[in-house]
């Protein structure tokens, strides 16, 4: 089919600490469901899930944070009904059509031929909501960019929207903005483009590892290996331990079938880290590992 929401996600990027915040705020009254948020981010889901559903009373603030649970759970369908029940109680929370669309989407990637479209366009319509309810949504405006870059036209994608909504992050996120339009240059197969773009983010934000790291993995794709591999060092120097680093260097070296046991050391420090629900899971992780050990 195609790709909704990057691996990782989506991994990334996403405005943690207002998410946190305003997630934590909601739930703060509640001691309870405190913990269960707390867990959460320890990425233990099962402990999260195991104290908010034994809570006898539930608020959007907990449904969304139970949603969230799930979808990490991989329970894509229980996750979106409980997203629809946060959006009942907050109709104008942009977050919760956030999480909806990617439960959707998510939906869509494992579906058959005949049901994935009719997710797809659920998907991009709560993501197309989320922007609208908070135009500074950067987390909503990256993962409805995704979609009209990976979507056919007849689902609503298309390079041209990816270009209009590019331009909102023009004064909002100077950075995001040229790591948006590499990504639509790259889906035009303009690669000097892509890469002046990627160029221009880290320059702007050059301690800002993410970006660094955007640029390594698109030069591995030109096969540009010992530029990527400098772009990689260049990472490893602003932030040495971040697992976000690890694991798309692992990826990385396996990907293009080189430096496997390297790429093993990696993913085994990424093990011990500790994760947030940002990172690669674990599961992802060991299955890499075995990949490389192969």
């Amino acid at each position: 089919m195609f790709r909704v929401l990057r691996a990782g996600f989506p991994m990334f990027k996403w405005c943690m600490v207002s998410l946190v915040a305003a997630v934590t705020a909601a739930l703060a009254v509640n001691p309870a469901a405190d913990r269960a948020q707390s867990l959460y981010q320890e990425t233990n889901y099962a402990g999260a899930l195991q104290i908010l559903n034994g809570l006898p009373q539930k608020d959007a603030g907990v449904y969304d944070l139970t949603g969230r649970c799930y979808y990490m759970q991989g329970d894509f369908k229980k996750a979106t009904e409980l997203f629809q029940k946060a959006i009942a109680g907050e109709p104008r929370n942009s977050m919760h059509y956030l999480w909806l669309g990617r439960a959707y989407g998510r939906r869509a990637e494992i579906a058959s031929v005949l049901t994935a479209p009719a997710w797809a366009s659920k998907a991009r319509q709560s993501f197309e909501k989320a922007v609208e309810l908070d135009p500074r949504n950067l987390e909503a405006i990256d993962d409805l960019l995704e979609y009209y870059l990976e979507a056919p036209g007849i689902l609503g994608g298309g390079i041209d929207k990816a270009s209009r909504l590019a331009e909102r992050l023009k004064t909002t996120d100077p950075t995001g903005y040229y790591h948006a339009q590499a990504r639509i240059a790259e889906s035009r197969k303009e690669y000097d483009s892509a890469e002046q773009h990627l160029r221009h983010a880290v320059e702007m934000s050059p301690m800002q590892v993410g970006r660094v790291i955007d640029l390594a993995r698109f030069l591995a794709k030109l096969g540009r290996y010992q530029e990527s591999d400098q772009a990689f060092g260049q990472a490893e120097k602003i932030a040495p331990d971040s697992p976000k680093l690890l694991f798309a260097q692992a990826q990385t070296y396996i990907e293009t079938g080189r430096n496997l046991k390297k790429a093993q050391q990696l993913l085994k420090r990424y093990l011990q880290c500790r994760l947030t629900p940002d990172d690669p899971s674990r599961e992802k992780a060991q299955l890499l590992l075995k990949k490389a050990a192969s």
